[in-house]
């Protein structure tokens, strides 16, 4: 287990979403995925799609260099659109489990100092954050779409998301 330090409990709920994402979209077909169900609200697809985003996107913030594959998730982010099919559930998954290990040890492995200080790449958004604020804004994300494709899970009639064991 990680050292004992401001990291630790972001890195539990890191790996808490590290399991809850691929059990949360299991079994949902890319009709459903797509599915809005006559509303406005984001689907299951988009929602999974910026749930991969956002961990490109936070490694891009600590530095870290990406998969040529996974940069352009890391720059672009778009509000959902109106008759764009997203990427398929299998390939976004394959994504996660591609930019997890590289994200997590870079999370583990960052001193006091550097969670203190502001990211090497910071957010406009996020004004003077620091890197710890950052990684706890990303898990608060990642807590809340992980929340919302679970919903999503018992509106389209499929059951409840499986914790990991």
């Amino acid at each position: 287990m990680e050292k004992n330090s401001s990291i630790t409990p972001l890195l539990r709920l890191y790996d808490l979403h590290t399991g809850l994402f691929p059990n949360v979209i299991a079994g949902i077909s890319e009709k459903d995925a797509h599915n809005r169900l006559g509303t406005k609200a984001n689907h299951v697809a988009w929602i999974a799609g910026t749930l991969v985003h956002w961990r490109c996107n936070l490694a891009k913030i600590a530095g870290l260099p990406l998969p040529t594959e996974l940069q352009a998730l890391a720059e672009q982010f778009k509000s959902i659109q109106d008759d764009v099919t997203y990427p398929p559930l299998a390939e976004l998954n394959a994504k996660w489990d591609k930019i997890t290990p590289i994200l997590r040890p870079a999370l583990e492995g960052f001193t006091e100092e550097q969670l203190n200080a502001a990211p090497p790449q910071p957010m406009k958004e996020m004004g003077n954050a620091t890197l710890s604020e950052y990684i706890g804004f990303f898990n608060y994300l990642e807590s809340y779409s992980i929340g919302q494709i679970g919903l999503w899970r018992r509106l389209l009639g499929y059951e409840a998301m499986k914790y990991p064991e």
